[in-house]
């Protein structure tokens, strides 16, 4: 399958090296504002190949991307030290009015995930401008939060992550709610895999990890500028998900028609069965009564910047 790759900053190209490297993707396109930019990227990645799947990729423009089954859309303003998400809101919007219908001329038919930020409201945003049934736009949504909980969770519990299932849903942000309630151990709830291993797994330990999970962007822009590395492994996890029709349940953030605590028509991000037709069907979670709480307030939040974007189109 051919993918289009919009946006080649740090997101962008980590996310083309990855899935250079992986092999799902046939051809991989490369369209950026600047379009030198997105030919040495292009290069680079290519050279590369030889030791990898040989992925065909190259510098392209939105008319190349006719027979693309897929188009990740990064491009936007990135968050700098001190800024939530949220605050890149009006700026993302303005690029995404003239991204959005140069993808829908050339590529009508494609599968649209998009990544840049706020993930959720862009993802709305999206929505509305392209005119796609929803199943064929989500965002990448809490994927990356999911993996940050398992792997600092298996950290503190001294088990791959791969062996944690935990999720995190709602926003991609601020407001994102942490499952503690159906987190599990191998085949065991953590805290009763916690009491077995002599682990301490207290409320104070878990509002450690709660905070290191939901700071972890800020954390890692304030140190190096940027987050790319996590964000590129969890899309090529997603996009190989729909190349390879897997059915991969997977947090990603869809559109909801009937939101939780009445908030509707909002994305966020929810369990999803995601395949080659992109998001099958969004999943309720089991939650404690805190969890449900607190997700409605992410819902609010959600809607509150979504009318705002929605009225700038």
């Amino acid at each position: 399958m051919q993918i289009g790759i919009i946006g080649t900053g740090m997101v962008g190209a980590a996310a083309a090296f990855a899935l250079a490297s992986e092999g799902s993707a046939e051809k991989l396109i490369l369209i950026d504002a600047n379009k030198e930019r997105a030919i040495a990227e292009a290069m680079d990645i290519s050279h590369a190949t030889p030791f990898t799947f040989g992925a065909k990729v190259i510098a392209g423009d939105y008319k190349d991307l006719s027979e693309a089954g897929i188009i990740f859309i990064t491009a936007g303003a990135n968050q700098k030290p001190g800024e939530t998400r949220l605050d890149l809101l009006e700026k993302n919007v303005a690029i995404f009015k003239s991204i959005i219908p140069e993808v829908v001329k050339y590529a009508p038919n494609a599968i649209l995930v998009i990544a840049a930020n706020p993930v959720d409201i862009m993802t709305e945003v999206t929505l509305k401008l392209s005119g796609f049934p929803k199943n064929r736009v989500f965002g990448t949504g809490t994927v990356l939060d999911s993996a940050r909980f398992r792997s600092i969770l298996g950290r503190h519990l001294g088990v791959s992550p791969k062996s944690i299932h935990a999720n995190v849903i709602g926003e991609h942000g601020d407001s994102e709610v942490l499952l503690w309630s159906s987190a599990v151990a191998g085949t065991s709830c953590v805290e009763r895999f916690a009491k077995e291993c002599d682990v301490v797994l207290d409320d104070v330990i878990k509002g450690s990890i709660d905070n290191e999970v939901r700071n972890a962007a800020y954390t890692i822009i304030k140190g190096k500028g940027s987050t790319y590395y996590g964000i590129a492994a969890a899309t090529q996890y997603i996009l190989s998900s729909i190349i390879s029709d897997k059915h991969a349940i997977l947090t990603v953030s869809s559109h909801h028609d009937e939101g939780i605590g009445g908030h509707n028509n909002i994305c966020y991000s929810m369990p999803s069965i995601v395949s080659k037709n992109g998001v099958e069907r969004a999943l309720m979670p089991s939650m404690c009564d805190s969890e449900r709480q607190a997700l409605e307030k992410s819902a609010a939040t959600l809607a509150e910047y979504t009318e705002k974007a929605l009225a700038m189109l």
